[in-house]
């Protein structure tokens, strides 16, 4: 071993959900574990959080990557490196080089924990139909169906400390939960917009244009992993903070962190370390990865290069990442499908007002959803959704509420009574009473499309892109399928109906611009997607070598020792946010990576852990 190696079981590329949950289940087994992260931070544990806290306060766009430090060594692809043009089209800056038709609109967090510190915490299982996509004529089955995975959903379920209501999911959603099953905490309350829309809704039919019967409306309540509760075990009770994306005031809400602060003393974390090749014998099994240290994100000019050596390697540091390392090893390839089937779901939003209060920003993002529309036969003939209830007024969909202030002050409030337009502001008490009359009857619906698998929608690499580190960036081509658009427009029409059901003013407005880079037309009609921040493919599993990266482990067909975790492996993305699906998934996969490590090691099982020095004597060499 040459000086600055290290030697591990196990090493993992990642600190997020995945790469956490990987750590502790191996290091429970006695593993060594190095837990490469190329990011900063510890979480939200200790005094980071309140910077974090403090970032997001002051900063002007409330968007997820507002509550962490900038890194120019290790960017994070960012929903504002996005911006559209007056006649359509787009332009992309950041970490993502991107050439397809229409823009790859999500971004993810490149920290310790991943973008696990600043999601949403939803956790819907996938619909047994999910897996099966071939079924209705498009897509990829999975090598294995909803039964096979029902045990790791309520394993990672536990894990995540997931609240929810079983008998909802049962006899509204279509799950074959397991008898006298109980989720780990009980449901999150409804709120006031939910029982508003419930009041309403329930009961009630919409038709749409792929449909041949009419469609049941049934507000339900979302699983997610947010403690209804405090307890010992998973920590304090949601207060119904409007900023839990991207930081949680209490910890209520689980991140990686809660993971980390169980793993066992065999498993070592070692944050800016960017994993730059992984290291391969003629025999194509893996003997390590390279990667650079650097210690300041502001000063470039020097890192420290290692490489960690280890029985079993394992990526997880998002589909995006995991592709752009395969990619850059070459490796992993023989089925040429690396970097290949990248997904989102695709979100079209619509918002208005009610005639009433919605109490809008009380409590987190989304507490229920319309589930009607993620499964039965009209899938054959257009993308399924997920219909999420948004909590927080029009954020997402038109900006923050001072921007309804400036508009008032500008122009006065046109939608008022009696009408108060005109080019004239409000000022004083009038101001202060339309702010609150617009901003409080505010409600938005997001439609959340299924991406089936498209070889097409890619990551690839192009030298003449690196970042200053001297690695290269993801290149990505993306585009939206007539199967997805048909969808989208399904949405809208579901929507339309929707706001006619509840007597809301719909002001709903896709127009190209520099705030819409995922507008296009379709059918005459114009549309805007927003992404949803759920990126898979580009390792995707599947029952053969020919046509896939991963098999139903996980693990590379063409790399015995190496195994591509997470959302990039799957199949396909259902309509439920993906990120319970990956633990579970994970978290099965596991369990083989501990079979294949025992069966390489004697019965008296690892040796005792090792630990990785400071970051002070292997040789400095100027970053390229």
């Amino acid at each position: 071993m040459r000086p600055g190696e290290e030697y591990f079981d196990v090493v993992v590329v990642g600190a997020g959900i995945a790469g956490s949950l990987i750590a502790r289940r191996l290091g429970e087994r006695g593993w060594r574990v190095l837990v490469l992260e190329a990011g900063v931070g510890d979480g939200d544990r200790g005094p980071g959080r309140a910077a974090d806290v403090d970032r997001f306060r002051t900063a002007t766009a409330k968007v997820p990557s507002a509550a962490i430090a900038d890194n120019s060594l290790v960017p994070s692809p960012d929903v504002l490196d996005l911006r559209g043009s007056p006649g359509g089209g787009y332009r992309a800056d950041g970490h993502f080089v991107q050439n397809g038709p229409l823009p790859y609109a999500s971004g993810y967090l490149r920290v310790n924990g991943g973008t696990g510190t600043a999601w949403t915490g939803l956790t819907p299982r996938m619909h047994p139909e999910d897996f099966r996509t071939a079924d209705f004529g498009y897509g990829r089955d999975w090598p294995f169906d909803y039964a096979e995975l029902e045990p790791y959903y309520r394993a990672a379920e536990h894990e995540l400390g997931v609240a929810g209501d079983p008998a909802e999911q049962r006899e509204l959603v279509g799950l074959p939960l397991r008898d006298g099953y109980d989720f780990p905490q009980r449901a999150i309350p409804a709120s006031h917009l939910d029982r508003m829309l419930a009041d309403r809704l329930d009961g009630r039919h919409v038709m749409e244009p792929a449909g041949t019967r009419p469609i049941e409306l049934r507000v339900v309540g979302t699983p997610q992993a947010r403690n209804s509760t405090a307890t010992e075990a998973y920590g304090p009770a949601c207060e119904g903070s409007a900023s839990c994306i991207p930081v949680c005031p209490t910890g209520a809400k689980y991140t990686p962190a809660r993971t980390q602060a169980r793993w066992s003393a065999s498993v070592t974390l070692l944050t800016r370390a960017v994993a730059g090749r992984l290291v391969a014998d003629a025999g194509g099994r893996i003997t390590g990865v390279e990667y650079q240290l650097y210690d300041d994100p502001a000063q470039p000019a020097r890192v420290i290069r290692r490489t960690a050596r280890a029985d079993t390697v394992v990526l997880a540091a998002h589909a995006v990442e995991n592709a752009r390392l395969l990619l850059a090893s070459g490796l992993a390839n023989s089925s040429g499908q690396v970097g290949r089937n990248l997904m989102d779901h695709p979100v079209l939003l619509t918002w208005g007002l009610m005639p009433e209060r919605t109490g809008p920003y009380r409590g987190s993002g989304s507490t229920s959803g319309l589930e009607g529309f993620r499964f039965g036969p009209a899938r054959a003939t257009r993308a399924p959704f997920r219909v999420e209830i948004g909590n927080w007024g029009w954020t997402w969909a038109a900006g923050p509420p001072d921007r309804e202030v400036a508009t008032l002050l500008r122009g006065g409030d046109p939608t008022a009574s009696g009408g108060t337009g005109g080019g004239r502001g409000l000022f004083g008490a009038r101001l202060r009473q339309a702010v609150g009359d617009r901003i409080g009857r505010q409600f938005a619906l997001q439609f959340e499309m299924e991406q089936s698998a498209d070889p097409a929608n890619r990551v690839t690499l192009d030298p003449r892109h690196r970042d200053l580190l001297g690695n290269p960036r993801p290149v990505l081509t993306y585009d939206l399928s007539d199967h997805v658009k048909r969808g989208i427009a399904a949405a809208k029409s579901v929507s339309d109906q929707i706001f006619a059901l509840l007597g809301a003013q719909d002001h709903s407005r896709y127009e190209p611009g520099l705030s819409e880079p995922g507008w296009f037309e379709y059918g005459g009609r114009p549309y805007a997607y927003r992404g949803a921040g759920h990126g898979a493919g580009t390792h995707i599993m599947g029952g053969q070598p020919s046509d896939s990266v991963v098999d139903a482990w996980q693990r590379c067909w063409d790399h015995p020792n190496l195994y591509a975790v997470g959302c990039g492996s799957m199949p396909s993305l259902g309509t439920s946010n993906p990120t319970l699906t990956m633990a579970a998934i994970t978290l099965r996969s596991a369990e083989q990576i501990h079979r294949d490590l025992s069966g390489r090691h004697s019965a008296a099982g690892p040796p005792a852990p090792v630990r990785v020095p400071a970051p002070t004597t292997p040789e400095e060499t100027p970053a390229p």
